[in-house]
């Protein structure tokens, strides 16, 4: 399994008994979807591999506790503690209305109700404490803050995202 086949689940976070069960930190508003899996890829030296878990629950509500097959004690766990866990994009959970992941809006048309068309969404950056639309308009990038109040409407079927941006930030870029 490709790793851009997948998406990012959550990261082994600490041992929760010397018989080889984990704590795995979720990346997710909604952990109780998670705990009925049968299967997850550990990464380990770049590489995606499958691990078989024996049995999982929600452990203190935003942790997940995982007994993973072939893991039996606690030197088996310790060499997992700090790898991320994958799982394929057909897992994820449909997202309807003006919800959506990020992956899933790269090559959209960003438009915006005075200004018009914006341009492509090339990306999302999400490594500052706003998360922004990267947007190309004609070789130019243009950030646009993503607030729920921005974002009018989100058409799958069109591959466009409807925004109404305050008057004067699409243009500080042009």
């Amino acid at each position: 399994m490709q790793k851009e086949n997948c998406f990012y689940l959550g990261k082994i976070v600490r041992k929760y008994s010397f018989k080889g069960e984990l704590l795995v930190k979720l990346d997710t508003d909604e952990p109780e979807l998670f705990t009925e899996m049968e299967s997850v890829f550990v990464e380990q030296r770049k590489n995606l591999i499958p691990f078989f878990i024996v049995e999982s629950s929600l452990h203190k509500s935003e942790l997940l506790r995982v007994r993973f097959e072939d893991v039996n004690n606690e030197e088996e766990a310790n060499a997992l503690i700090g790898a991320n866990l994958y799982l394929p994009l057909e897992f994820l959970p449909t997202l309807t209305g003006n919800k959506f992941y990020y992956h899933e809006i790269i090559g959209f048309t960003a438009e915006d109700e005075s200004f018009g068309e914006i341009g492509k969404i090339t990306g999302v950056n999400d490594s500052t404490s706003q998360a922004l639309f990267e947007i190309d308009h004609d070789g130019k990038e243009i950030l646009i803050p993503m607030i729920d109040h921005f974002i009018k409407k989100v058409d799958r079927e069109k591959k466009s995202i409807l925004l109404n941006v305050p008057e004067g930030l699409i243009e500080m870029y042009l």
